[in-house]
């Protein structure tokens, strides 16, 4: 009586309590998310769903991370969100819940909670913007914003040019229309049978964005009936298909850090090299920026991703369960491709097997450390430098623009102090634009190294993800301007040319401890006292795992 009492406050009828499904939608919508500002609305095609189905949907708020805006980086508050959203899924008297996702962190975040919770549980994403148009060309958001940031530096743009273009790279709702992080996340609950097939790519504006959002919350009240929980569908098998998936999209550093934190929370074995082993034999299929020409939406028109996961076959896990209630095998079976040059066939890729993301190891990264092939100059996988040494972005910029600076295209930018605990949070640092003097010669890639990560919808020879990382005390913090980096991606291989004697004769400077040890409180403080490295995926310690959903005590 107690708690229909208080429910029935919002008009609800009687025979909603008769002892239906509840059904909690977990919505990151948010006006400070710009990515997710719709999602208040998918949230309203999900109760139809459930209404339908005759469950009873409750929608309820979730931290909203947007990249574009949340400092210092959203990486920072992806455990917390994960944390709040398991939490408050626990707390409440729910039998299942819908995940509503669109920038980066929220949909990893979202998983994170739903595994450790262990509810059934179902995700929709929010969709890509639509292509941005700017003189007569196709842009993607975010990969255009880093190419215009180096124009601007070069002299090839004009500030008035690039206010103009910003508003044709952003005409509609959604999330970035490139391959970058959040469509790769959202390709990855698909992949791992955590979403209905083409929920990765349909547009945000189009009707069937809100049409599968509908029929997902008819599939969840069908979950719920059959007891289909996140531990049955995300398996080692699923989280191999994901990773064999993100390689044949050109897919984004960033599911390497996600991948092995969901995998984490459900204690499922997986480890930094299965994400290099296990796509040696995938190639790039998906002509996709910023690794390609087209966009997400031409990628929906061509098929979207069952018909990617329909061209691998037998590279991928048939009989792995998905919340259809049915295999992947029999979701993809059927499905078409009708653009070959936005999803190319096996036999003939975009790029051939293994150009992926290659995972490397060396004395400069003992832990390992990725570098997204697709993304790469060709001539620079196999490179010796001269390093040049900044002890945080900032130092960066405060001399990128010097004409004196002391830099060629040979030369490696190492880029340090961004890690989990050194920011804090992992930021998205590491794809620097070159020196402008380097630029303004017609210099376009240089290979940089930094503890931290790179935007998925951004491109170069970046080494990322450099484990242990600087402030953990990793080699990356030893590294001396003169310093001699090799680079062998075809070797998997990233070494600092120096007597391993003198490194041990070497301390961090001064000068690098205090970039970023900077007085703590709160979150912050709990972050970077329990955070773990990117080799196992910056979850916090004490969240590894998972808890049920059962609740022991009432209140009141």
């Amino acid at each position: 009586m107690n708690h229909r009492s208080w429910m029935r406050s919002q008009g609800f009828t009687s025979e909603v309590f008769d002892g239906r499904p509840v059904i909690g939608i977990a919505t990151t919508w948010s006006e400070l998310a710009p990515c997710n500002v719709h999602l208040h609305r998918v949230a309203e095609s999900v109760k139809r769903g459930v209404w339908q189905a005759g469950g009873f949907p409750l929608e309820f708020p979730a931290m909203a991370l947007g990249e574009t805006l949340l400092r210092p980086t959203a990486m920072l508050y992806r455990n917390l969100l994960a944390m709040e959203a398991e939490e408050l899924i626990r707390a409440n008297p729910l039998d299942g819940v819908v995940l509503l996702s669109g920038c980066d962190k929220t949909t990893p975040g979202l998983l994170m909670a739903a595994a450790s919770v262990g509810l059934p549980a179902i995700m929709v994403t929010g969709g890509p913007k639509l292509n941005g148009k700017y003189q007569g060309t196709d842009v993607g958001s975010g990969t255009a914003v880093w190419r215009w940031e180096e124009d601007l530096l070069a002299g090839r743009m004009t500030q008035e040019e690039c206010a103009f273009a910003e508003g044709c790279m952003s005409r509609s709702d959604g999330h970035c229309m490139t391959m970058g992080t959040a469509s790769t996340m959202a390709s990855m609950a698909e992949a791992l049978g955590m979403q209905l097939p083409y929920s990765a790519s349909w547009p945000a504006v189009d009707s069937r964005r809100y049409e599968t959002a509908q029929r997902a919350g008819q599939v969840i009240v069908d979950l719920v009936e059959h007891d289909v929980t996140p531990a049955q569908i995300m398996t080692r098998a699923a989280f191999e298909n994901a990773i064999r998936v993100n390689a044949a999209i050109g897919g984004s550093t960033n599911a390497v850090v996600h991948l092995l934190a969901i995998a984490g929370r459900l204690g499922v074995p997986l480890e930094l090299d299965d994400f290099d082993t296990l796509i040696r034999d995938v190639p790039t299929l998906v002509n996709l920026q910023p690794s390609g020409k087209y966009l997400m939406e031409d990628f929906c028109y061509a098929g979207g991703l069952p018909a990617v996961m329909r061209e691998l076959g037998g590279l991928l896990h048939g009989d792995a369960l998905t919340v259809t209630r049915r295999c992947v095998a029999e979701n993809v079976r059927d499905a078409p491709c009708w653009n070959r040059d936005v999803i190319m066939p096996l036999g003939q890729p975009f790029q051939p097997a293994g150009t992926g993301t290659a995972v490397l190891r060396g004395n400069l990264a003992p832990d390992g450390a990725v570098i997204k092939q697709s993304a790469s100059s060709a001539h620079l996988l196999k490179h010796r430098g001269r390093a040049v040494v900044f002890d945080s972005p900032e130092a960066y910029y405060a001399v990128a623009a010097d004409e004196d600076l002391d830099v060629d295209e040979d030369t490696v930018l190492v880029i340090r102090y961004c890690g989990p605990k050194g920011y804090p949070g992992m930021p998205e640092a590491a794809n620097t634009p070159l020196p402008a003097k380097l630029l303004a010669a017609g210099v376009r890639d240089m290979i940089r190294i930094c503890d931290g990560r790179m935007s998925g919808t951004a491109y170069g020879t970046v080494v990322l993800h450099v484990a242990p990382e600087s402030a953990a005390g990793g080699p990356l913090s030893l590294v001396r301007d003169g310093d001699t980096i090799s680079l062998d991606v075809p070797g998997r291989r990233i070494d600092l040319e120096v007597p391993a004697e003198e490194l041990q004769r070497r301390q961090p400077s001064e000068a690098a401890e205090a970039s970023y040890s900077a007085p703590l409180r709160g979150w912050q403080q709990l972050y970077v006292d329990h955070v773990m490295q990117a080799d196992r995926g910056v979850d916090l310690d004490f969240l590894v795992g998972s808890s049920g959903d059962t609740v022991t005590r009432d209140s009141h």
